[in-house]
């Protein structure tokens, strides 16, 4: 497959690639242009590990850096005021898209500081803030999946803030979400706000789900364990995608589509594969469907134009992905209590951990 073929993925299948990567190298070195024209990336997500790396050793700062000091006293206010002209230079180069498919792509998302992940109303306060500091139609915040957050999200949608939910790990997560949005959307519209101007995604991480249940299966050992190795994170997807549809093509859900509103998109996210013994394209080519976006950082971009296939891969399969948690659960692996409280305290701390240092990055430079 060569770059050209994989603008045709959003053609034929309907889904959105978006790219799992933000930095200032990529935005002057023809990077982020050249993905649009070539590569059909349709939007663009970062989180603070990405923009820890991209920043911390960076020559192309060095003089942001000092001039956001002599302004600003408080170093996350040196953060944010560093990086937002990255969110903007990103933002302007997908308004074309988000023009064309009119909201639905051409979206950059910008994660709110991982300290607020607990914080309700801080993190509908901070939400606001940074959308107004990018003043961009095409910005989506990202508000992690908490409990807190889940609430926050609800209040961001019902007062026409567009936002990308992130760190979900589980079905219950998703559920909660999905409902959380209708919620909110009614009382836009109920305000009389305008319902095709919001737009949310839902953000769920595959590969850390089967790194964590792998290893749990690891250490209970035995063919059966065995077999469902690998599976966890794909029987989770399919399940969520499934309650995509029962949500939002659903007759209750007409009345407000009718006025214009969007469905909350599942995004797949967290897909560069981490075990070595399964494919490199295993979050990709069997999580292909309309109505879904996958965001790939580069490495998995590059590997689906070298060898990827494109074709409808996520078919309805319930029955099959619920086996697989019934038989996850009767092992003792609880994928919507123990497994999704671990690894979305571990999203939480690896963010905070990522944001902390590029904080003292900054204050060292």
């Amino acid at each position: 497959m060569t770059a050209l073929d994989l603008s045709r993925l959003h053609e034929t299948q309907g889904q959105s690639l978006w790219l799992d990567n933000l930095s200032r190298a990529l935005l002057e070195e023809d990077g982020l242009p050249r993905l649009i024209r070539e590569y059909g990336i349709r939007g663009v997500t970062s989180n603070p590990t990405i923009f820890k790396k991209g920043i911390v050793g960076s020559d192309l700062y060095t003089d942001d850096i000092a001039a956001c000091k002599r302004e600003h006293d408080r170093t996350e206010s040196v953060y944010e005021h560093l990086v937002v002209s990255d969110i903007r230079r990103a933002c302007d180069l997908l308004r074309p898209v988000w023009e064309e498919s009119h909201g639905e792509d051409g979206w950059v998302s910008w994660e709110e500081s991982p300290g607020l992940a607990h914080d309700e109303a801080e993190s509908v306060r901070a939400a606001h803030y940074l959308r107004e500091l990018v003043d961009r139609p095409n910005v989506l915040i990202k508000v992690p999946g908490t409990d807190e957050g889940i609430r926050a999200f609800e209040t961001l949608i019902s007062q026409g803030v567009s936002v990308n939910l992130t760190l979900l790990f589980s079905l219950d997560q998703i559920r909660r979400a999905f409902a959380a949005y209708r919620r909110g959307l009614e009382k836009w519209a109920a305000d009389g706000g305008r319902v095709n101007e919001v737009r949310a995604v839902a953000s769920l991480f595959l590969s850390r789900v089967d790194t964590l249940v792998d290893a749990k299966l690891d250490a209970i050992g035995g063919e059966r364990a065995e077999a469902l190795k690998g599976r966890s994170a794909l029987a989770l997807a399919g399940m969520a995608y499934q309650h995509f549809r029962e949500v939002f093509e659903s007759d209750d859900f007409r009345a407000l589509e009718q006025k214009g509103a969007r469905p909350q998109t599942p995004l797949w996210a967290s897909t560069g594969t981490k075990n070595p013994d399964y494919s490199d394209l295993l979050y990709v080519e069997n999580l292909i469907a309309p109505r879904t976006i996958n965001t790939l950082p580069d490495k998995t971009l590059a590997a689906f134009a070298d060898h990827g296939k494109i074709a409808s891969t996520l078919k309805p399969r319930y029955e099959e992905d619920r086996q697989v948690w019934e038989e996850l659960d009767a092992l003792g692996i609880d994928m919507d209590g123990g497994v999704r409280d671990q690894l979305l305290a571990e999203g939480v701390d690896q963010f905070q951990a990522s944001f902390d240092e590029l904080l003292e990055s900054i204050e060292r430079a």
